[in-house]
C-alpha cells in the first residue's frame, strides 16, 4: 500500500533518514520493518518560532507495495519530421529554451538564436569580465546560453501558479539533470554551479529532435511583410518564420530597434536599488533564533522583506543564502551587481537585492522620455555608478548603518564581490526618491527582525537589472503581438514573467499560442 503522511519533525530528524523512518512507524503504528521504501515528497522549514521545525509530507511503501514509484512520468521527445513547420526563437534564457523544448512537443521545428556563447565558454568569459575588468557587451552575466537565471543561483519559487504548470517545468528541469529535490523542497533552486549542466542536457534534447541552437546569432531586426512578421534579421543574414522574442530584461538595442520599426512599446515600472551583503552568520542566528546559528541540520538561512513607503514597495530581491555578489552588467561604462549561490550555498555572505519599486514618472528628470523612459533612467543611474568607481567596475559600497545615518563609510567589511569595492555615498549617488524609501525600510525590517541593521552589513551599487523596464504589448487570448502578427513577445524581456519558472511557462503558452493559430488555419 503507498500512503502519504503530513508531520512537523526537528531538523534532525528530517535530515536522519533512520531516525525519520522511525518516527514514520511511531506515527502510522507499524513497525520500522514493515515500511519497505520512504521517500520524502514536501519539504518546508517553518522558522516563525524559537524552536525551528521542518514540515514534510512522506510516501510510505508497505504491504505488497515495496517501492514507492517516481513523482512523474518523464516527457518523450521524439523526433521532428522533415516536413515539421518552423519557429523562430530568440533568446535562449528559460523562455526560449522551454519554448522551444514545447514545440518539439507540439510538432515544431525550433531555431533558437542566442547572441551570447554556449554555456562553458560562457563561463569562461565571466571570469575575465572580474579578472580583467572587460565585459563582452554579447556574452556576460545577462547574455549568453541559459540567460541571465544561470548565473544567480537557479532559484524556482515562483507564486506564478495562474500563468501554467509550475510542476510540469521543474519535472522537465529534473528530467534534464537538475536534483530531485526541486520537487520536494517550497523554495526549490539548483545552484549556479549545477545549472550549466542541466541548460547542456536542454540543449541536447533541442538538437537531437531536429531542432537548431545557434550560438553568436544576434537578431537586429525584424523581417516584417504587410504587417506580418516572417522572420528575423541577424548578424549572419535572415531567419524565416514566426517570432517568439524572448531576449531577457537587458536586450536595450532590440527595444531601440522595435521602437525604430514602429513596434508597439510601453514603459513598464520596475524596481531598483543596491545589493545588500551581511555575514551569514548574522542571518543564521536572526532567522533561526539562535546565537548558535543554523547547526548541524539546518541549510544556509534566507529572508524576504516586503513593506510600503510612500506608496511604493520596498524590498528583498533575489536572495542568495550562502552567496556572491557578482558583476551584471551587459555593457560599457555601466556598474551593475547583481548575487549568485552554489548549490551548497556555503560562502561566508549573505546577500539580497534591496529595491524600492519605481513606477514611470516617479524620478525627477524622466518623466517623459516615452516608452523607454524607465530604460533611459536605468542607463543613467548605470552610469552615474560607473563614474564615481573612476570609470571601472569596482563597485560604490557603504556600510548599512552609514547609508541610514548619511555619513561616509571610514572603512568596509570584507566583501565577496570578486571586483573589489571601494567606500562611496550611496545615499547620494541614488536618487532621493530611492535612498530615503531604502532608509525607512530597513527600519522597518530591523523592527520585525532586530539585528538586521547591521554595521557589518554592507550595500553594493548598483542593483537596477531587476525586470524588463520596456513590456511589449500583446493579445490576452492570442499572446500575439497588438499590432503585427505572428510576433510573440515572450518572458521577462517583454515584460511578462519575472524568474525563471515564470518565463519558462510564459515561453511555453507563446508556443501553445502559435500551435493554436496553424491549427484553426489547417
Amino acid at each position: 500500500m503507498i500512503t502519504d503522511v503530513s508531520f512537523r519533525v526537528s531538523p534532525k530528524i528530517a535530515a536522519v533518514p533512520s531516525l525519520l523512518k522511525k518516527r514514520v512507524a511511531t506515527d502510522c503504528g507499524i513497525k520500522e520493518n514493515d515500511i519497505n521504501d520512504l521517500k520524502i515528497i514536501k519539504r518546508s522549514i517553518d522558522a516563525r518560532q524559537r524552536n525551528v521545525a521542518i514540515n514534510l509530507t512522506v510516501r510510505i511503501a508497505t504491504g505488497d507495495d515495496l517501492k514507492v514509484k517516481a513523482q512523474y512520468e518523464p516527457v518523450v521527445f521524439k523526433k521532428l519530421p522533415e516536413d515539421a513547420p518552423q519557429i523562430v526563437i530568440v533568446g535562449a534564457g528559460p523562455a526560449g529554451l522551454f519554448a522551444a523544448l514545447k514545440a518539439i512537443e507540439l510538432g515544431i521545428r525550433p531555431i533558437l538564436l542566442e547572441r551570447g556563447s554556449d554555456v562553458d565558454t560562457r563561463r569562461i568569459e565571466l571570469a575575465k569580465i572580474s579578472r580583467e575588468g572587460k565585459v563582452d557587451n554579447e556574452s556576460n552575466y545577462c547574455f549568453g546560453e541559459g540567460g541571465a537565471g544561470a548565473y544567480s543561483d537557479g532559484k524556482l519559487y515562483t507564486r506564478s501558479k495562474k500563468r501554467g504548470n509550475v510542476r510540469e517545468i521543474l519535472q522537465l528541469l529534473h528530467q534534464h539533470g537538475a536534483s530531485e529535490d526541486i520537487l520536494v523542497d517550497a523554495h526549490p533552486h539548483i545552484g549556479s554551479d549545477k545549472l550549466p549542466d542541466v541548460i547542456k542536457n536542454i540543449r541536447n534534447t533541442i538538437l537531437k529532435c531536429g531542432g537548431e541552437v545557434r550560438f553568436r546569432e544576434k537578431v537586429t531586426g525584424l523581417i516584417l511583410e504587410d504587417n506580418v512578421v516572417r522572420g528575423v534579421r541577424t548578424n549572419s543574414g535572415e531567419v524565416r518564420g514566426a517570432v517568439i522574442m524572448a531576449t531577457g530584461h537587458s536586450a536595450r538595442d532590440v527595444y531601440r530597434f522595435l521602437h525604430k520599426e514602429n513596434i508597439a512599446l510601453e514603459a513598464k515600472g520596475l524596481a531598483i536599488g543596491v545589493r545588500l551583503e551581511h555575514p551569514q552568520t548574522l542571518i543564521d542566528c536572526l532567522q533561526y533564533h539562535s546565537k548558535d546559528g543554523r547547526g548541524e541540520y539546518l541549510p544556509a538561512a534566507e529572508y524576504s522583506f516586503v513593506t510600503q513607503v510612500d506608496g511604493r514597495g520596498v524590498y528583498s530581491f533575489c536572495m542568495c543564502p550562502g552567496g556572491v555578489v557578482v558583476p551584471a552588467m551587459s555593457g560599457d561604462r555601466q556598474s551593475v551587481v547583481n548575487g549568485m549561490s552554489a548549490s551548497a550555498r556555503a560562502s561566508q555572505w549573505a546577500n539580497s537585492g534591496m529595491v524600492v519599486e519605481l513606477h514611470p514618472g516617479d524620478i525627477s528628470g524622466f518623466e517623459s522620455e516615452g516608452p523607454l523612459e524607465m530604460m533611459a533612467l536605468q542607463e543613467n543611474l548605470e552610469k552615474r555608478f560607473f563614474e564615481a568607481s573612476g570609470n571601472s567596475i569596482n563597485a560604490p559600497a557603504q556600510r548599512m548603518t552609514d547609508f541610514i545615518s548619511g555619513k561616509d563609510s571610514k572603512s568596509l567589511p570584507r566583501s565577496s564581490y570578486p571586483a573589489g569595492v571601494h567606500a562611496a555615498r550611496l545615499d547620494l549617488l541614488l536618487p532621493t526618491e530611492i535612498s530615503s524609501r531604502l532608509k525607512e525600510g530597513f527600519k522597518i525590517f530591523d523592527r520585525k527582525c532586530h539585528g538586521f541593521i547591521s554595521h557589518d552589513g554592507l550595500m553594493v551599487g548598483l542593483e537596477s537589472r531587476t525586470s524588463s523596464p520596456v513590456r511589449i504589448p500583446r493579445d490576452k487570448e492570442t499572446l500575439n503581438h497588438i499590432s503585427v502578427e505572428d510576433l510573440y513577445p515572450a518572458g521577462e524581456g517583454a515584460g511578462y514573467a519575472g524568474g525563471i519558472v515564470s518565463a519558462a511557462i510564459d515561453g511555453q503558452n507563446c508556443v501553445e499560442a502559435y500551435h493554436a493559430k496553424i491549427n484553426r488555419k489547417e
